[in-house]
């Protein structure tokens, strides 16, 4: 039993990937500038100005108190001035050394307090920064909006700008996307401003096509060709098989082996009328098909199969036929429909085939079995054809390829027991 496919991986585009990784740097370079600037900038300048401020005033308050034996400090509303000798310090202050402290609370409000011995004696002054602490929250807060802001504004520029750098590749993908495998002489073309990458893919590309266009022409060619030659002989046998057969004192031996050369011979020169098709260009059929009435044709062709199921047990059953006509070579509809007729007897033991028709030109075929199973019919779609056929026919490998070219739908479904064989002959 085959495993399911896996289903193919969604792919990002570039410029999403661009975009994302620009916006991933600039939110990486913006986070560590504001990291930066917020905590060591700011707590540095922060330190150094507390630093400056507190160091004057006690320098001020000690130079004073030597020249003014009786000076005493007067406290303000967030500045304070402890001294060991006369005023001692909170207890929250008195553990603290010589030196500047930054963020130490004291009765539940944060202080930066400057200790220093002078002449003895510990002076401990303070300062109340409780509100400086919210002024600086909220100036993060406006720090971190404006980073925001410019994150955003970045992310509109730089889509813009990736937008932008990638339209033309983008361009260049759907042009080589919308090319088509059945016109000739396609070719992709660039503004002047592309850049020089660009053109480098465009002309890869464009070198491709033509060389495959070429391709394309000489195998038409070769097999236009190699058909033509081989209908001449195929005709002179096909012929002279039938003169041979037209005598009346031919032994009965030789006569089956005139009459297996004779079909062999009308099978081979209808596969060269199907290469001679395959030969020509889609647009170019036109010209050479004809107006075919299927309500009319699926009986003769059901009677020329009904010699096959003579070895075995099975029938062939055609249901009542809508009138129904197509414009299509009638060589070919013929060919395909037999084709697949063919096929379903050979791959059924017993039972009926039954043929039918829809008023959309859709001939349906459903075998009794062997049938194919899931697995089975789901191997025929990737190979559209089957080894080790017996018999005549084009096999289906070629039936495939004339469906694409002429737009028609061909399909393998299973049935009860069988297989369903649908094939609709208007163009999509």
């Amino acid at each position: 039993m085959t495993e399911p496919a896996a289903a193919p991986r969604r792919r990002s585009s570039l410029s999403r990937r661009i975009l994302l990784g620009l916006l991933g740097y600039a939110l990486l370079v913006l986070a560590a500038v504001v990291i930066v600037q917020g905590v060591v900038v700011n707590e540095h300048a922060e330190r150094m100005v507390w630093a400056s401020l507190m160091n004057t005033e006690l320098e001020h308050f000690v130079e004073r108190s030597r020249n003014e034996p009786g000076y005493r400090w007067t406290d303000t509303k967030s500045l304070s001035l402890y001294d060991s000798a006369t005023r001692p310090a909170p207890p929250a202050l008195r553990a603290l050394g010589p030196g500047m402290h930054d963020d130490i609370e004291s009765d539940g409000i944060e202080h930066v307090v400057l200790v220093r011995d002078v002449d003895g004696r510990r002076l401990t002054l303070s300062l109340d920064i409780e509100d400086m602490e919210h002024l600086e929250f909220d100036l993060a807060l406006t720090i971190a909006g404006s980073a925001i802001t410019t994150l955003l504004t970045l992310c509109l520029v730089i889509a813009w700008g990736v937008r932008r750098l990638v339209r033309p590749l983008t361009l260049l993908a759907q042009r080589i996307g919308g090319l088509q495998p059945d016109r000739a002489g396609q070719r992709i073309e660039l503004p002047d401003s592309a850049s020089s990458e660009l053109v480098v893919i465009a002309d890869a590309v464009n070198d491709y096509v033509a060389r495959n266009d070429r391709f394309v022409e000489r195998e038409r060619a070769f097999i236009d060709s190699a058909s033509h030659e081989l209908r001449t002989p195929i005709a002179v046998i096909a012929g002279s098989t039938e003169l041979a057969l037209a005598q009346p004192d031919l032994p009965s031996g030789a006569r089956q082996h005139l009459a297996r050369i004779h079909r062999t011979a009308r099978d081979v020169e209808q596969l060269v009328s199907l290469l001679l098709v395959l030969a020509k260009d889609p647009q170019r059929l036109a010209a050479s098909s004809d107006r075919v009435a299927l309500d009319q044709l699926l009986p003769e062709i059901v009677e020329d199969h009904r010699h096959l199921c003579r070895d075995k047990d099975l029938r062939l059953a055609l249901a009542p036929l809508p009138p129904c006509e197509i414009v299509a070579p009638l060589p070919i509809v013929q060919a395909a429909i037999g084709n697949l007729l063919r096929n379903a007897i050979e791959n059924s033991d017993r039972g009926e085939i039954a043929v039918r028709l829809d008023p959309d030109a859709t001939v349906v075929i459903e075998d009794p079995g062997h049938g194919m199973s899931p697995e089975e019919i789901s191997a025929l779609y990737a190979r559209v054809a089957r080894d080790g056929r017996e018999g005549g026919g084009i096999g289906l490998d070629l039936i495939s390829r004339l469906c694409e070219h002429l737009g028609w739908r061909l399909r393998f479904d299973p049935a009860e027991r069988g297989t369903r064989t649908t094939l609709s002959l208007r163009p999509e």
